[in-house]
């Protein structure tokens, strides 16, 4: 089992996607993770994408809420503050994502945690930063997506702008938080320095398209920030994109003319050059376009593999179920829900000496274990009893609000 941070505790204060998602991150590779929720619970515990729940279990919580512990507390008390600052003295780090400000209205601020523990790491995950004109702004994916040129450089310039199906900044702006976390957690064990992690979603945005931002600004030759007559983007060789078959869609990366001429019986190819496939891009995917729509998908697989041209028949995620490497990476995971229904889940994605981090923790309930996490924080029997009581703590068996 992986436990490069065995004996290292996260308190999460983080809610929706990428916040959670880095948490667990940390979990899967032996973080005691401890997630501090409001008494009707976090956000992703309550909302589901599809607003699809299995066992009553939303799956967002089944995306990012293993390997945790659970912990309600009342944040607007000052014993529910008091309480949690009982958490920070034994914590390592202190992760939350929400809008810059709302932890500090609530008597939590990153000075008023390290007056109790001057040596946690502090990481924050905004939308636009911790400051700047900007930094109140909802940090939401699909906004970023517009903003920083994402929907604008997919789809096609005959058809415009296209969000990204799926939500990748905020996956990559959880990857950048455990990066900056496991960095201030090394230098922290060499120097004893606790640094401040901030990471917002405008800059992984923005690295998430590092190659082709990097080549528009450096003056790289374009039509338009999208690809024209099929390719798939402004700025490889034709055919890079996505052909019809008579029944599906095909993937051709990089390939070059006399390839496909070869393929797809498209003799005018085989005098192009390679550096003709860019000059003369929208020639070739036209002529791409017209040879792919004659064949079956069957029949493109096997002229594009005899031809040696990269190529992928487009899939939706039911091709994932299928995919032979998928399954031989174990690339999900199976637990059981408390009433005993199959969560399935995405597996850890790094492999440790060939091993992939169990499921050590299903999804929590809502303040789980709240009343083990207290103990360990040194409070007594009669003191977590009291709290309950007043409703200060809420443990349950609830995996909604």
């Amino acid at each position: 089992m992986m436990g490069a941070l065995d004996g290292i505790r996260v308190l999460s204060f983080n809610h929706f996607l990428s916040g959670p998602a880095a948490a667990q991150h940390l979990g899967d590779i032996g973080a005691d993770v401890i997630t501090v929720e409001p008494l009707g619970g976090a956000f992703q515990r309550n909302w589901a994408v599809a607003n699809r729940f299995v066992d009553d279990t939303s799956v967002n919580h089944i995306t990012t809420g293993r390997n945790k512990r659970s912990i309600a507390v009342d944040l607007k008390s000052p014993e529910g503050i008091a309480t949690v600052k009982r958490l920070i003295e034994t914590a390592d780090v202190v992760m939350e994502n929400f809008r810059p400000g709302t932890l500090d209205k609530l008597g939590l601020s990153e000075d008023e945690m390290r007056k109790v523990n001057p040596r946690i790491i502090y990481a924050t995950t905004t939308g636009y930063g911790v400051d700047g004109p900007y930094a109140k702004r909802p940090g939401q994916d699909v906004l970023l997506q517009a903003m920083t040129g994402l929907a604008a450089h997919t789809g096609s310039m005959e058809s415009g702008p296209v969000a990204v199906g799926s939500v990748p900044i905020d996956h990559h702006a959880a990857a950048l938080t455990v990066a900056g976390i496991i960095a201030a957690l090394f230098e922290r064990e060499r120097t004893g320095k606790a640094r401040r992690v901030d990471v917002n979603m405008l800059q992984a945005a923005m690295d998430l398209q590092g190659e082709s931002i990097t080549a528009w600004m450096n003056g790289a030759d374009r039509a338009g920030p999208r690809g024209e007559d099929g390719m798939a983007n402004w700025f490889s060789p034709a055919p890079y994109g996505i052909y019809a078959a008579k029944d599906g869609h095909v993937m051709i990366s990089m390939s070059t003319p006399p390839q496909l001429a070869g393929a797809l019986e498209l003799p005018a190819l085989a005098e192009l050059s390679a550096d003709e496939g860019f000059s003369k891009r929208g020639e070739i995917s036209r002529m791409v376009a017209e040879g792919m729509a004659k064949l079956s998908l069957d029949e493109a697989v096997a002229k594009l593999t005899e031809a040696g041209v990269w190529h992928e028949v487009v899939q939706d995620y039911d091709g994932l179920k299928s995919n032979p490497q998928v399954d031989h990476l174990a690339a999900f995971t199976e637990t059981p829900s408390a009433g005993g229904a199959p969560l399935v889940m995405l597996s850890h994605p790094v492999r440790y000496d060939g091993e992939t981090p169990p499921v050590r923790l299903a999804p929590p309930a809502l303040g789980g274990q709240s009343r083990e996490v207290l103990a360990e924080a040194g409070l007594s029997a009669d003191e977590i009893d009291r709290l309950i009581a007043e409703g200060v703590i809420v443990q349950s068996d609830k995996m909604r609000g």
